[in-house]
């Protein structure tokens, strides 16, 4: 199974479009994750036109976001249990609120975003990804988002590029 995975899209303040190499993978997706801080119901809509779509709503998401998606939900899928939180609050890193939003479960893998900072990693036996942004890059150099193949496996990929269109 081909999972995309994002957080962070901001729209329609970041874009007015998802970008072109978003859409390039989109095709031929079976699932779409997003991470929270999509900002618009519009996001859902345009992603949803391309595979079934499931998240979290993060910080600064509008009520339609809130009340159609919990703050963190573990997925299954292929026979993995896959934690996702956005990952804001206070206190602690980005990375230790995933974990923690989760330390009573027992999952294989924990997607988040928020900090818009992309990162694919083991912490013990859990593997933390972070897809990056799509369409806000902050300060970093590319715009990124991230590509899982799980089978018996979960394979994570980050995908990184220049330009927000096509």
């Amino acid at each position: 199974m081909k999972v995309t995975v994002i957080a962070d899209t901001h729209m329609p303040k970041m874009a007015k479009e998802l970008p072109a190499r978003l859409v390039q993978e989109l095709n031929t997706t079976d699932l779409i994750i997003h991470a929270g801080d999509w900002n618009s119901i519009d996001v859902l809509q345009c992603l949803a036109a391309y595979a079934p779509v499931k998240g979290v709503y993060g910080n600064v998401d509008s009520e339609e976001i809130i009340e159609q998606f919990p703050e963190r939900e573990i997925l299954h899928i292929s026979g993995h249990k896959i934690g996702v939180v956005h990952g804001h609050g206070t206190g602690k890193t980005t990375e230790k609120r995933a974990l923690d939003a989760f330390s009573e479960d027992v999952v294989e893998m924990i997607i988040f975003g928020h900090s818009h900072i992309p990162m694919v990693k083991y912490v013990k036996k859990i593997l933390l990804l972070n897809p990056g942004s799509p369409t806000d890059k902050r300060k970093l150099p590319y715009y990124s988002f991230a590509v899982l193949n799980i089978d018996k496996e979960i394979q994570a990929e980050l995908i990184f590029y220049q330009e927000k269109s096509s």
